[in-house]
């Protein structure tokens, strides 16, 4: 039943990420039709992470009043809303309202996939489980990033989000009416305390910005490698179809590292290893006739620690305050996210290249090593002062 539960949200969270890639794969359109620039596209693309800034926290409240499917629901559905805004807005600033409405939506399914997995699998395979779920995103991406561009070549650039709000609602449905949680699932006391001890501060504000910077990196190669192809004389439907291919791969790729951390350990090698791959597969996508084997590497090696990555959150904090420390590791992750596609656009701008921009991506994924690395000596050294408290 675990395994089916997994399947039904990996589809349903499919749409996260394809409704989100909408943005990006018709922002050359958005500067055509409206004038505006490709900063203010990287504004709208950055608009879908902002809601999570002010809403992490108390979307994990909400879990006290109401089931985990109607929360996901109810995500989903915002989700729908906020893309038929936008494909029907008139303008950027209702695009962009449609973005904001859209990614409340976003964090409501993201907190609440996460949480009905962990129930499903708790103990038992969950960074497996884990990586298998955030591989959805980049599946759906990957739909997106060629998918949207044969829509728009279709009719216009509002097609993609309207497509893209369908899937939403029949996901929305799917969960509403399939997903059943675990018998004896185990919820958190009213009265648990959330008061984090410095330690747990520590560990996770230093999760949340491994994961926040980690994404960034990631936005800014969907958004600016397919620019960098094309000013090497790609086609934009090649250029997409080729940055898409890491996409595909990855979410294999994941599954498999999470394997891997899980029967050998050694986290930190495999992130170092990984996180090396990504920053040379940036610089590789520069290179005249090199896109394809940059793909290839980003996907197989850059991306696969993701669900290796989330894993931190739950290391993080004891299991009686873990949902409020899940609520600050998002609103870090919000934040950084919020931030990176408006900085790689205004850098594109100003260099007229987008080769600019993705030495910003490698400087985000190269900051993930450190970030990790002080994770684990926080971690082991609270293991000697603190040795009754969580971790392995």
């Amino acid at each position: 039943m675990r395994w089916r539960m997994l399947a039904l949200l990996f589809f349903a969270r499919i749409a996260l990420g394809f409704q989100f890639q909408t943005a990006a794969s018709v922002g050359g359109d958005l500067v055509t039709e409206f004038g505006i620039d490709y900063s203010e596209v990287g504004f709208l693309i950055g608009l879908f992470m902002v809601p999570g800034l002010f809403l992490a926290l108390p979307a994990g409240v909400l879990g006290r009043y109401f089931p985990d499917r109607f929360l996901a629901f109810a995500g989903l559905s915002a989700l729908a809303l906020g893309g038929l805004l936008s494909g029907f807005g008139p303008g950027p600033v209702t695009i962009g309202f449609g973005r904001l409405v859209a990614g409340a939506g976003f964090l409501l399914a993201t907190l609440y996939f996460t949480k009905m997995v962990a129930d499903w699998f708790e103990g038992r395979e969950i960074s497996t489980a884990m990586s298998i779920l955030v591989m959805s995103w980049p599946f759906g991406i990957a739909m997106g990033q060629v998918g949207h561009a044969w829509l728009a070549g279709l009719q216009d650039w509002r097609l993609p989000f309207v497509v893209a709000s369908l899937y939403c609602a029949v996901a929305a449905a799917a969960v509403l009416l399939l997903y059943r949680a675990p018998d004896g699932r185990k919820t958190q006391a009213a009265g648990s305390s959330n008061r984090l001890s410095a330690r747990e501060w520590q560990l996770i504000l230093l999760a949340g910005t491994a994961w926040g910077v980690f994404n960034a990196g990631y936005v800014v190669y969907l958004s600016f490698a397919p620019q960098m192809l094309e000013e090497l004389g790609h086609a934009p439907l090649q250029a997409a179809a080729l940055v898409s291919v890491a996409s595909w791969i990855m979410i294999f790729s994941g599954a498999v590292c999470g394997q891997i951390v899980d029967r050998f350990n050694h986290r930190d090698l495999v992130l170092i290893m990984c996180m090396t791959g990504a920053v040379a597969s940036l610089w590789l996508i520069g290179i005249a006739g090199a896109g394809l084997a940059a793909s290839l590497l980003f996907g197989l090696v850059g991306m696969a620690p993701a669900g290796v990555i989330m894993a931190l959150s739950g290391e993080a904090v004891a299991p009686a305050r873990r949902a409020f420390g899940m609520g600050i590791f998002f609103t870090v992750y919000y934040a950084i996210m919020a931030a990176g596609p408006p900085l790689a656009g205004w850098i594109f701008e100003r260099a007229g290249t987008a080769g600019a921009s993705l030495v910003l991506g490698m400087g985000l994924f190269a900051c993930v090593i450190p970030v990790a690395l002080m994770f684990r000596i926080v971690r082991v050294s609270g293991r000697v002062t603190e040795p009754r408290e969580g971790g392995k």
